[in-house]
């Protein structure tokens, strides 16, 4: 809520002198003995923690939004302090005396601190690295701060300081020219790959550092004279040579073909635009070089599984996804000798992707989608779909360059469409369009909207909203809408082989995302390799497996985003047989309690579903699959 509204809502005598009638609930009188009945439950859940996790939410944002150089070292000396203060305080609660809800907030408040100082330490590992290209960073930092701390600015000096940092720049430049003249490293080495990434993350660091220039350049010209008179030539030539080096550090170490828009200038970037944002700028249809991504290795993944509540070691999680592909295997069988096509389920994946509506006519295959899964689960009552989430639900086409990153649809609140433009070349229109095929819509509209990523992000801002402080879990946030891929299957509502097709080509892709990602972060597979999965063993059209790739690997996921669709989806499915299998809950009940514990790993909801008797020192345990082999190495 804005600002302005707020203040509306809250002053019914300022509204009504606007001339706006006033909510029935602010006219009622103090001692009213009834509150109106809004379309969806309030929150009345409670918690001891809640005002300490609001407490340290806010102050988190406030600090993120002051150092808000992620890189910075000023900025990881700080959150490190702030997150270890933070550890001192909830080390001085009494567990003990917690009710059950808070015992897990106590755990996911502590998972979540220890979570962010590792990450901390091994983001500065990783920005050491990438620092080795920008030297001159601190230069520019430190000019951010002395005008974020308002200290006196002399135009003079100023200018000696873009002088010197020009210098610097251009320097760095020269001497990194020399070195790539002189090195005779294999480019595919482990050891040049690791350069490649650290080169790219410096290169993204340069377009930010450009920007920070250009916003303390902007504070003062104009409003100091004498700055302006000092500093304006010098910002000029400084700007240019960070902006060449910017290129220079793109195209000629990383390796990257020149961006295929016009490129944004500093007054033109957004405050947020980050790795990913570029990533979809320096897309070029037909090539993968730009796919860079950052390994992060066994060790760093064994520590992501850890805090996100998963009891598996990364080569068991592969073992999982190739059980899973091998059922998948069997039904795709199934269903191409249903198609008349034996065994050969490639070829019976072939017509179903050819098997699409023609242009500007898949707006209304979503819709009619989005009204079928509506109608599935009030018909078996699996659900609460509040009336305000059937209501308020729309439509956004994706642009064609950001269609190299997200080659089919996305979700939420708004549903986004990838489907071609007249602007794509023929290839790019037809394999678009077999991407996003009549039968896989039918197996993927319901993901994004609902009941998935739609009534999933409609109830995580009306039931403990506070949970979100720690950040969420994709285990959960992909997991819940894989599961009901899961769950709708199970109970027939894809009724034809082709849907079957459609629906089990979502799932190979599930199993796919387990074993490339994984893969790349174990620094055994390259984004080709990725690629090639998707294709030969997925069925993907190898533009759509690329643009998968590009976004799986472009910066705005984390190392186990994309594993965490199956898994998450099979820990919630898991849980379901438990609950509701044994007739404990039913299935509304059981799906109303999963949303009402907002966006935290699928263990902790089990503790609360379950009631466990939780202890301080809680470690993972929950096998959902059982107990795994992973493959001889």
């Amino acid at each position: 809520m804005t600002t302005r509204r707020a203040f509306l809502f809250r002053s019914v005598p300022s509204a009504a002198a606007l001339g706006l009638v006033a909510p029935n609930f602010a006219l009622a009188s103090p001692d009213s003995k009834t509150l109106p009945a809004p379309s969806v439950g309030i929150d009345t859940a409670s918690s001891e923690l809640r005002p300490y996790v609001e407490r340290f939410s806010t102050d988190q944002e406030l600090l993120h939004r002051f150092y808000s150089i992620p890189f910075a070292p000023q900025t990881h000396d700080r959150m490190r302090k702030f997150y270890t203060e933070w550890q001192g305080v909830l080390a001085e609660v009494n567990f003990d005396k917690l009710s059950e809800a808070a015992r897990i907030d106590y755990i996911l408040f502590s998972n979540y601190l220890s979570r962010q100082l590792g990450h901390l330490e091994e983001d500065t590992h990783f920005e050491n690295e990438a620092a080795v290209y920008i030297p001159f960073a601190d230069m520019i930092i430190a000019l951010f701060f002395a005008q974020r701390d308002m200290e006196p600015i002399d135009g003079k000096q100023s200018a000696a300081s873009l002088s010197q940092l020009q210098h610097a720049c251009a320097n760095t430049q020269k001497d990194l020219e020399a070195k790539l003249a002189a090195t005779k490293e294999d480019p595919k080495s482990t050891a040049a790959q690791r350069q490649r990434e650290a080169a790219n993350r410096a290169a993204e660091h340069v377009a930010t550092l450009r920007q920070l220039l250009h916003n303390w350049f902007e504070f003062y010209n104009g409003y100091d004279p004498m700055f302006t008179w000092w500093a304006e030539e010098p910002y000029k030539t400084t700007d240019s040579t960070l902006d060449a080096y910017g290129k220079f550090l793109r195209e000629k170490v990383v390796g990257l073909k020149p961006p295929p828009g016009e490129q944004k200038q500093p007054s033109q970037r957004g405050e947020d635009e980050d790795g990913y944002a570029q990533s979809i700028a320096n897309a070029h249809p037909d090539d993968t070089s730009d796919i860079i991504g950052h390994a992060i290795g066994r060790d760093a993944l064994l520590h992501e599984l850890q805090f996100a509540m998963i009891p598996y070691t990364p080569e068991e999680l592969i073992a999982i996804a190739e059980k899973e592909f091998a059922w998948n295997d069997a039904e795709m069988i199934r269903a191409s000798r249903e198609m008349g096509f034996g065994d050969d389920w490639k070829k019976a994946l072939d017509k179903v992707k050819n098997t699409y509506v023609e242009p500007g006519k898949q707006t209304e295959l979503a819709r009619k989608y989005v009204l079928e899964a509506l109608e599935f689960i009030d018909q078996h009552d699996l659900v609460t779909v509040p009336p305000l989430a059937r209501e308020t639900w729309r439509m956004r086409m994706i642009p064609p360059q950001q269609q190299l990153v997200s080659p089919f649809f996305l979700g939420g609140e708004v549903l986004q469409i990838s489907y071609p433009t007249n602007t794509m070349s023929y290839d790019q229109r037809i394999t678009t369009m077999r991407a996003n095929n009549i039968a896989m819509s039918h197996a993927t509209v319901f993901h994004e909207m609902m009941p998935g990523h739609e009534l999933q992000g409609f109830m995580e801002h009306r039931y403990r909203t506070y949970r979100l402080a720690f950040g969420g879990t994709p285990f959960l946030i992909e997991g819940w809408a894989l599961y009901w891929e899961m769950l709708f299957w199970d109970m027939g509502f894809d009724h034809t082989p082709e849907e079957r097709v459609g629906a089990l080509a979502w799932r190979r892709h599930r199993c796919g995302r387990i074993v490339f990602s994984l893969n790349f972060h174990l620094g055994k597979w390259t984004p080709q390799q990725c690629i090639d999965l998707l294709v030969d063993r997925v069925g993907f059209e190898r533009q759509a497996a690329t643009g998968e790739v590009r976004r799986s690997l472009g910066g705005e996921y984390g190392p186990l985003y994309q594993a965490a669709y199956l898994l998450g989806g099979m820990q919630i499915y898991a849980l379901h047989r438990e609950l509701v299998g044994s007739g404990k809950m039913t299935n509304r009940q059981f799906h109303d309690a999963v949303l009402k514990e907002n966006n935290i790993p699928i263990e902790m909801i089990r503790a609360s579903l379950t009631r466990q008797n939780l202890t301080k020192d809680f470690h993972t345990q929950w096998k959902f699959y059982g107990d795994v082999t992973a493959a001889t190495q």
